[in-house]
């Protein structure tokens, strides 16, 4: 189904630019391997585990709600990770 794939590819982009904008901010602040950012990008990697695992479940009933919840909680996530990123 190519919407799975593209919710895959949804998933792997906004957490993968969330993890490039720790990057590219510690190393504009010049605080490279802070604790904070650090703690941004352990959370991204286990939200794309979480969420790469919910997408890959076999066995679910109504896929359409299965998938529109896990687009909801990506945008969730990705929000409260844009928050802490501001703050860093």
């Amino acid at each position: 189904m190519a919407s799975i794939r593209d919710l895959k590819k949804d998933i792997n982009y906004v957490l993968g630019d969330i993890i490039e904008a720790v990057y590219i901010i510690e190393a504009s602040n010049e605080k490279q391997g802070s604790k904070e950012g650090s703690a941004i990008i352990e959370d991204a990697i286990s939200t794309f585990d979480e969420l790469m695992a919910k997408v890959n479940q076999k066995g679910v009933e109504d896929h359409k709600t299965h998938f529109k919840g896990i687009r909801e909680e990506l945008e969730k996530e990705a929000r409260g990770l844009v928050d802490k990123l501001n703050k860093l």
